[in-house]
């Protein structure tokens, strides 16, 4: 049984190799995934997106958009259903962005995701 500090861990792996099937594997089939960036990137989602196939697109067009994408890991803090993750965000021409994501996760997978900066 994985941990939500655990499963926090697997999900950075996952993100900084680019590896979007390790990433879609710890997600739940009907997971949401809130973000500023995709109320930029993809208006017409007002930042929520529900589900693989959108999670797949969503980070597909990410990595390809920002081929260096590399978060940094400054905490972890986690109770039984949840993960907070302070990270820096770092990609080359652009000024390194301080995030919050919340992990939200049920039976080992997560369900919901928010990431919150300025």
């Amino acid at each position: 049984m994985h941990t939500p500090k655990e499963i926090a861990i697997q999900w950075f792996e996952a993100f900084n190799a680019h590896n979007i099937e390790n990433l879609l594997a710890l997600y739940a089939d009907d997971a949401e995934h809130y973000s500023p960036k995709l109320k930029v990137h993809q208006p017409d989602t007002n930042g929520l997106i529900r589900g693989k196939a959108a999670l797949r697109a969503w980070w597909t067009d990410a990595f390809k958009r920002l081929p260096n994408l590399h978060y940094e890991v400054l905490k972890l803090t986690a109770d039984e259903q949840q993960v907070f993750m302070e990270y820096i965000r770092q990609t080359p021409n652009e000024a390194d962005l301080r995030v919050g994501e919340v992990l939200v996760i049920n039976n080992e997978k997560i369900t919901a995701s928010r990431v919150y900066h300025s």
